[in-house]
């Protein structure tokens, strides 16, 4: 059996990738969102080339090659690239053997605690606190990650005084059985992230996300090594040795690998080996409703390591609707891991069709 024709579908913010064997067994899986008309780009003049004619039951060999290859253009969209193919040979090898990814993986599916996860800095603190109490109440979240800091914001709040104000009024809402994380988005320099750090312990926060720019391992580790609050971070890493080095200095308490980003679930599920070795909770990164949090939920079903929850973005995106059915839910605060085959989804025909297709065939 050999990879025969890879197919983007692009779609604004999503490209979904088709990957067909010789024999004619196919599987679906998706580019890392945003930006994905380049990332296709990518993937048909870069990936492709190594993919076609490949063995999909080696997939580890694979996506080595497919990076080695591109040796000199790290990391991003090589990665992203990367992940579509990879996520589709996933769902080719399940379906091919009639079994869910996880289970491919010695998994089963089963529900899975989710954190509803904001991705909002320009709601109030009141807005905020009552829309969370709302979701905690209507769908039974019992953990919620919300935005403090501003993006890279050199130790700047959103607003002056924000960051306290919404700390103080989500955690008065939801009350105290609730987790309470939060993200910075690289927003600190070392003394300040230990300041917030100091404020968020006080009110009985678990989880605090890139607090300083990402980059900066010393600046996190510095930050990581004076708090009791874990420190949680590397959705946006995707070189397996910045990974190694991460884990190894004990940067942060809680990896998070990105599916999409760091190249695929083949190499996430290394990220995820190599943090249980170090005694490490994984929390991948899944941060929109598009199939990212579907390979997350197999993720999670099948690691040894893997943290209390699922991150689930509450917020609307209309581009991420009909996409593929069933849609996820959260229930009784649990998100089920799809049974079907696979990834146990389908892609939306209709979204299929009105989609920019692109083909690499093996000659």
């Amino acid at each position: 059996m050999r990879i025969q024709t890879i197919e983007t579908f692009t779609r604004g913010n999503v490209s979904i990738v088709r990957v067909r064997s010789d024999d004619g067994a196919e599987g679906f899986g998706q580019i890392a969102p945003f930006n994905a008309d380049i990332a296709a780009t990518v993937l048909h003049r870069q990936i492709a080339p190594q993919a076609l004619g490949a063995d999909p039951a080696d997939m580890e060999a694979l996506a080595d090659r497919c990076v080695e290859a591109n040796y000199k253009f790290p990391w991003s969209y090589v990665c992203r690239a990367l992940a579509g193919v990879d996520t589709a040979v996933w769902d080719l090898r399940g379906k091919r053997e009639g079994k869910s990814v996880c289970q491919l993986l010695g998994g089963a599916p089963r529900g899975i605690r989710a954190y509803g996860s904001s991705m909002r800095r320009d709601i109030s603190p009141q807005d905020e606190a009552q829309r969370l109490a709302r979701l905690r109440d209507e769908r039974g979240f019992g953990a919620f990650k919300i935005r403090i800091g501003k993006v890279c914001g050199h130790d700047e709040d959103q607003w002056p005084g924000r960051t306290e104000a919404l700390v103080a009024a989500v955690r008065q809402a939801v009350g105290d059985d609730a987790d309470l994380l939060v993200d910075a988005n690289s927003c600190y320099t070392p003394a300040k992230a230990i300041e917030v750090g100091r404020m968020l312990e006080d009110y009985g926060c678990v989880h605090f996300e890139e607090p300083c720019p990402y980059w900066q391992l010393e600046w996190t580790q510095e930050v990581a090594a004076a708090l009791e609050v874990p420190v949680a971070g590397g959705e946006q890493d995707n070189d397996l040795a910045q990974w190694r080095r991460m884990i190894g200095m004990h940067a942060v308490d809680i990896v998070q690998p990105d599916v999409c980003y760091v190249g695929g679930l083949t190499r996430a599920l290394r990220v995820a080996a190599m943090s249980a070795e170090a005694g490490l909770p994984c929390v991948p990164h899944s941060a929109n409703l598009s199939m990212v949090t579907v390979f997350t939920l197999h993720l999670l079903a099948a690691i040894p390591n893997a943290g209390r929850h699922l991150e689930f973005s509450i917020e609307p995106t209309a581009w991420t609707q009909g996409l593929y059915q069933p849609a996820l839910e959260v229930r009784n605060g649990e998100v089920a891991v799809p049974s079907g085959p696979g990834w146990g989804v389908r892609i939306s025909p209709d979204w299929l069709a009105r989609a920019q297709r692109c083909v690499s065939e093996r000659e």
